[in-house]
């Protein structure tokens, strides 16, 4: 079962090591493990290609959906809240979310990465391990771009200041914890007993709940309290570039390999499955996006095409190494048109400005994704789901880790966005709004 796991093992080993007697440990001595290159090789290049799923993909991405007047602004929001991001892991985020003391719902120790060296490593699914540093800097670009992704609902009028202070608090109250019960041995989601049931553990690849879902409603939460953008819906706020945004996508679904593949933790056939389902889901669901343009009276558009892409990419983050290439394929392609009904309908039947679709394309096919990862991993469709495999079973977990994860998120998504409220304000000044953020927030202009 392929999910990613705490690396603090070797310091509990060590400890339980020390307590044995002296003739025992001579008895039980062993050569540390020593990480395998090529591993290593595999996940510092997987770590490299999320980042540029971040800085330019998301940044052309998001900028190029965005009025001319805020490219620099949206692009220098997500930067900004990247490199956040990447500070407070190595402060207290990683211990938070991955320290070698915890509980079902947080972890502590090992802030500021004290203890580990160049020596120090993370176990992997087998008897494999890489160095610790390298899963350290591989989680960090996963918080790094879901806090970037939330942005998404928000920008053309929030603050910068705003952003900051809401990153450091969302951070910490929503991102690590859950992170910690997906991901981390002990976690709440990660154990499989909650709630005092025993039903499987979650499924989360690569981060359906974690990344998607939490940024999704995120999304959502901060964009229904800051309100809507002056003008929405009544004035047309069409994408000013979608040559950019075609571009920022294609930077997307490159760096979605080592999202996905470098989940793995190892350069494996899981690695391999994942690579190929990141392929076939995302394909079928650009198509079907279109497809579903057509059908409902419209022209298969290029912003259409990049939305099923991210669609299809989201849907089968969950799944990637928990299905097979056929069951990816449909996943990928539910997803997209699933998606395409939420931002087309939902979103203006409820009225609220989620400027760049971050809930109605991350949030709900997360949500979508992460359900059907518990029927795509049974054996009789292709999936590596063993022989004592219950769909029920699996799709009630995952039921319950998505109603945990919108909780916990919008929760805790609502506390981050009234502090920064108190301490700087949400919105730019009406006049700024108009001229525009990348004036009136950081006095530049992204086209002369």
């Amino acid at each position: 079962m392929n999910r990613k796991i705490l690396c603090g093992a070797g310091a509990l080993g060590a400890s339980l090591f020390a307590a044995m007697p002296a003739w025992a440990q001579e008895a039980a001595a062993a050569p540390a493990p020593v990480p395998n290159p090529g591993n290593n090789a595999w996940m510092m290049t997987s770590t490299l290609l999320v980042l540029l799923m971040i800085i330019p993909g998301l940044m052309l991405f998001y900028g190029g959906l965005t009025r001319s007047k805020n490219m620099l602004s949206t692009m220098t929001q997500i930067g900004a809240a990247a490199s956040l991001a990447m500070v407070l892991w190595v402060v207290y985020g990683y211990g938070l979310a991955f320290g070698p003391e915890g509980n079902a719902f947080i972890s502590w120790g090992k802030f500021f990465l004290a203890g580990v060296t160049p020596d120090s490593t993370a176990a992997t699914f087998s008897d494999e391990v890489i160095s610790e540093y390298i899963f350290i800097s591989f989680q960090m670009t996963f918080a790094a771009i879901t806090l970037a992704l939330v942005l998404g609902s928000t920008v053309e009028r929030i603050k910068f200041s705003a952003v900051m202070v809401f990153g450091i608090v969302w951070l910490t109250i929503v991102y690590f914890p859950i992170a910690h019960m997906v991901w981390a041995a002990g976690g709440f989601l990660f154990e499989g007993k909650m709630f005092g049931t025993e039903l499987p553990a979650a499924l989360d690849f690569a981060g359906g709940t974690v990344v998607h879902i939490n940024a999704g409603i995120a999304a959502l939460v901060a964009a229904i309290i800051l309100g809507k953008r002056k003008g929405y819906p009544q004035e047309p706020m069409p994408p000013h570039s979608l040559t950019l945004t075609m571009v920022g996508t294609g930077l997307l679904w490159v760096g979605w390999f080592g999202f996905n593949a470098g989940s793995a933790l190892e350069a494996n056939g899981s690695a391999a499955l994942a690579m190929i389902n990141t392929f076939v889901a995302t394909a079928a669901a650009g198509l079907a996006w279109m497809v579903t343009e057509r059908l409902a009276g419209h022209k298969g558009s290029a912003l259409g095409f990049c939305s099923g892409i991210v669609a299809g990419l989201v849907a089968v983050t969950p799944a990637a190494g928990n299905s097979g290439p056929f069951g990816a394929l449909i996943l990928g392609a539910v997803a997209s048109v699933v998606c395409f009904f939420a931002v087309s309908k939902l979103k203006p039947m409820f009225g609220y400005d989620d400027a760049l679709d971050a809930f109605g394309v991350h949030g709900v096919g997360g949500i979508v994704g992460a359900i059907g990862t518990g029927i795509v991993y049974s054996p009789s469709l292709g999936g590596p789901g063993g022989a004592d495999f219950s769909m029920g079973s699996q799709v009630a977990t995952q039921v319950i880790a998505v109603l945990v994860a919108i909780v916990w998120s919008a929760v805790g998504t609502t506390v981050a966005v009234l502090i920064a409220k108190a301490v700087t304000g949400l919105r730019v000044a009406p006049e700024v709004e108009l001229e525009g953020l990348d004036i009136g927030e950081h006095g530049e202009r992204a086209y002369n």
